[in-house]
């Protein structure tokens, strides 16, 4: 089926079109249907974040700074723009104590973040 009809689904959006099975280096010690399920709720708007309010289905262009990075390799702030024709989808990061995103990524998706710096 074509994304177009998929994307009428609000089913659909709780999928991960990208990988419908968990890898084999997910929670080894599980098995079976509950190792699905858990790879499912790892991210459950998957679909909807790629393909919904995301773009990754669509030719866009980068512009900013560090544009395949999610973060600011030398710390601190980032940012870029994801162009797709006239739309331009901000995307903002901070990288020291804290690593904090939110935005369009580089893959075209949506997504939030707010963690401590390990290390």
């Amino acid at each position: 089926m074509k994304i177009a009809l998929k994307k009428l689904n609000p089913i659909w959006w709780f999928l991960n079109d990208h990988d419908k099975k968990a890898p084999i280096d997910f929670r080894p010690g599980s098995y079976g249907i509950l190792r699905e399920l858990l790879w499912l709720l790892r991210n459950p708007l998957h679909n909807f974040t790629f393909f919904i309010i995301g773009i990754s289905d669509k030719p866009f262009v980068i512009r900013g700074l560090f544009p395949s990075n999610v973060f600011n390799p030398n710390g601190g702030w980032k940012y870029h723009f994801v162009i797709y024709k006239k739309l331009k989808l901000p995307f903002i990061s901070y990288c020291n104590k804290v690593q904090f995103y939110i935005g369009w990524r580089e893959r075209g998706n949506f997504g939030i973040s707010l963690r401590r710096k390990n290390g």
